[in-house]
């Protein structure tokens, strides 16, 4: 990674591919492996809070967030410190950077060798479904990679929740912390705006496999694939028992598999939109093609 190498990296919601958020080549060899939109920016990943406080400037809101949830699945958008090593690649040439304190044991491992800030977006080709396993991150892009670390099924399987802190704070990416849980400890939280543009993932089609998706289904129509919720017999169920977090973690690996049977459409059964499932159905308004 300090020859500007990347790396195919696990963490705790999906698999990244990973490379040093200093080093403009080593971005854009990550851009162009992903074939991603260059006004995206990425999530810099670092191995604690310390670190953090180097690249951004941080609130009271912001210490109040990182100290509940890192390290974990929340992204916490700031403004830039005035010597953050984070090029303006990473950042999309905004004066804000986006950083995580990644949970997952061999993503602090790596991140504590290195010493610097990792950007790591999701290992797919730009709006595939994210890879959850070792074998989907490899098979996107893997080939573009160095060395590649295997730490078996993401436990989450939903990106992180990205929150801003500039003037009021702003929820621009939904994820497995949840809007109660934030709020419970900053206040209110607006819609993304005016800052959406600061998330990666808030493109309209993202997440996507090649079939169609198609949601609210009861059932499957002819030639469709279908990824169902709750009680019943199903190839792909998302969880049986109706847990959000199960559905969450199942999401996109069911995605992909469904995708390799080359369906007429995939079609998606009801999610609640409460608490996880706000989350979940935003990847998959995003999977659909339109975000409602």
């Amino acid at each position: 990674m300090r020859a500007g190498e990347l790396v195919i990296l696990p963490t705790e919601t999906v698999y990244g591919l990973a490379g040093n958020a200093a080093d403009p080549a080593a971005v854009a060899a990550i851009f162009a492996a992903k074939g991603r939109p260059r006004f995206n920016p990425l999530i810099s990943h670092v191995a604690d809070l310390a670190t953090a406080e180097t690249l951004a400037v941080f609130d009271e809101r912001a210490r109040r967030l990182a100290e509940a949830f890192w390290p974990g699945p929340l992204t916490l958008v700031l403004p830039i410190a005035p010597d953050t090593v984070v090029c303006d690649l990473a950042r999309a040439g905004l004066d804000t950077v986006a950083l995580r304190v990644p949970a997952h044991p061999l993503a602090r491992a790596l991140l504590t060798a290195f010493g610097g800030p990792v950007v790591a977006p999701s290992a797919n080709r730009s709006g595939r479904p994210s890879p959850t396993t070792y074998a989907d991150a490899m098979e996107e892009t893997g080939a573009k990679a160095a060395a590649s670390l295997d730490g078996g099924p993401c436990e989450i399987g939903l990106e992180s929740t990205v929150v801003a802190l500039l003037d009021q704070p702003r929820l621009l990416r939904p994820g497995s912390v949840t809007r109660a849980q934030i709020e419970a400890l900053i206040g209110p939280l607006a819609e993304a705006e005016a800052d959406a543009k600061r998330s990666p993932g808030r493109l309209a089609r993202h997440y996507s496999p090649k079939a169609p998706v198609r949601l609210e289904a009861s059932g499957p129509g002819p030639g469709e694939a279908y990824l169902a919720f709750g009680p019943g017999e199903h190839r792909w169920n998302l969880s049986p028992t109706g847990d959000l977090r199960e559905a969450a973690a199942n999401l996109f690996s069911y995605l992909r598999e469904a995708d390799r049977t080359e369906p007429a459409a995939i079609a998606v059964a009801p999610i609640p939109h409460e608490g996880l499932g706000e989350a979940i159905n935003d990847r998959l308004k995003r999977a659909a093609g339109f975000v409602g």
